[in-house]
């Protein structure tokens, strides 16, 4: 048990640390760049760095490049022989445009019981409930059975080349004996009905699997010329039939085994089931969480920027597409072949990051502790796998055998649209939801 003062200042923490790291400024435009980094993640591992050693944690941090920062440290277990657990979050955000939100997205502020900004729920959220419970621990003495290694990563939202990739090939024994990792995008609840009463029950959503991904380029050939000139052979021309045959082709739907242990246990609850020649029926049992489910119902590509061309009256000799590519587990060469199909022979298919996908397995005391944790604090919730359409820096801690899981656990209100809150305008969460996944948090990690 935490005694009321401890419990107290561990939910204070959490929040105090997540609008502290909103306010960071750690906008990642993707690019390699360096002009257009800042200083905003090597400012957030300061702040990280400060927070852990404050309460007598040894930090280590790596630059993979100027102002690239990552920060881990380790928390020594009881027991030796147990497998270490990786909990990780990252310090970067995906930029956000100020005169389209509400509130400042780099402010931290707090309106109608939410935390506003970039981040709030992708993911500064979880970095800060890390921390807060890492404080926790060192303040209370007590150490958890298995080791932990909280790792802060740079980059994220570019793949994590400078970050988790980094690492993992660079620095592996930092991951020395770990089995498993936990991290974001999942863990966080949909409200369904009760089958028998109809009354209101929490789902929490614990993600087992993602997506693979794959970003690249399309790049078409032709002749250059001039542009009063006709031509058969236009890069820009093939690059655009290309696209359209990638935009008109239907992606089959699927329903892969984390998809169907959810629908099985939305089912269980609710008594509502499922029809697997309709998929998308199912969608809108899910609630908040159907975006995200409905993007890991196929493969997809996505075309997302144009490149072609430097002058009006000239014709260009090359015109690029840059496209992303979300794939199944297990479909990573099938969407290959597909896309090569479909381009045709004067379009390359340039791939410049293939990450794979995640498929952890479902069952476990990692999982069962989890679902302890969670009923804890909500008694009669249930917890459910899934499988995530976007892609998270346990993709990169794979490639140790570590066995990822998205567990930030996060209790949402029923009518709260959670899914379209990533990456989006006006992202936000709420404060008692933070301070809830803390206390869940503080419980699993305390029993580990």
């Amino acid at each position: 048990m935490i005694d009321a003062d401890e419990l107290a200042c561990l939910q204070d923490e959490a929040v105090d640390i997540t609008r502290a790291l909103i306010r960071i400024d750690t906008s990642n435009y993707g690019t390699g760049d360096p002009q257009t980094w800042g200083p905003g993640e090597a400012a957030a591992a300061d702040l990280v760095e400060q927070l852990l050693t404050d309460v007598g944690l040894p930090t280590q941090r790596f630059s993979s490049a100027p102002g690239r920062d990552s920060v881990v440290t380790r928390i020594p277990g009881t027991d030796p022989n147990a497998g270490g657990l990786v909990v990780h979050g990252h310090l970067d955000v995906v930029p956000a445009d100020a005169d389209d939100w509400s509130h400042d997205p780099f402010g931290g502020e707090i309106h109608d019981g939410m935390i506003w900004g970039r981040g709030a729920v992708d993911m500064k959220d979880m970095v800060g409930m890390i921390l807060a419970v890492a404080r926790h621990l060192q303040r209370t003495g007590h150490r958890p059975r298995r080791d932990l290694v909280l790792a802060f990563f740079a980059d994220e939202e570019a793949g994590g080349v400078y970050g988790a990739r980094y690492l993992v090939a660079e620095h592996p024994d930092l991951f020395a004996g770990c089995t498993e990792a936990i991290s974001e995008v999942g863990g966080y609840s949909i409200t369904l009905p009760e089958r028998e009463t109809g009354a209101d029950v929490r789902a929490y959503l614990l993600q087992t699997a993602e997506k693979g991904l794959a970003w690249g380029r399309l790049r078409a050939h032709g002749r250059a010329g001039h542009g009063s000139v006709p031509t058969e052979d236009s890069a820009i021309v093939r690059l655009a039939r290309a696209i359209v045959a990638i935009d008109e082709h239907e992606f089959p739907l699927e329903a892969v085994a984390s998809v169907r242990a959810l629908y099985d246990g939305v089912t269980e609850i609710t008594g509502t089931g499922w029809d697997p020649e309709d998929l998308q029926g199912f969608l809108p049992m899910l609630r908040g969480a159907r975006q995200f489910v409905s993007g890991t119902l196929q493969d997809t590509a996505n075309v997302t920027m144009l490149n072609a061309g430097y002058k009006g009256n000239v014709i260009p000799q090359i015109a690029e597409a840059t496209i992303d590519c979300r794939f199944l587990p297990g479909h990573e060469e099938s969407l290959l072949a597909l896309l090569d199909e479909l381009t045709g022979e004067h379009v390359e298919v340039i791939m410049d990051q293939v990450y794979p996908s995640v498929d952890a397995p479902r069952e476990g005391p990692l999982i069962d502790a989890m679902a302890a944790a969670i009923r804890a604090e909500d008694p009669g919730a249930h917890l459910l796998p899934y499988c995530l359409s976007a892609g998270t820096d346990n993709k990169s801690l794979t490639q140790l055998d570590i066995a990822g899981y998205g567990f930030a656990p996060l209790q949402l209100p029923a009518d709260l649209d959670f899914a379209p809150l990533f990456h989006g305008v006006d992202e936000r969460v709420p404060v008692d939801a933070v301070r809830f996944g803390a206390r869940v948090l503080a419980r699993l990690l305390r029993g580990q």
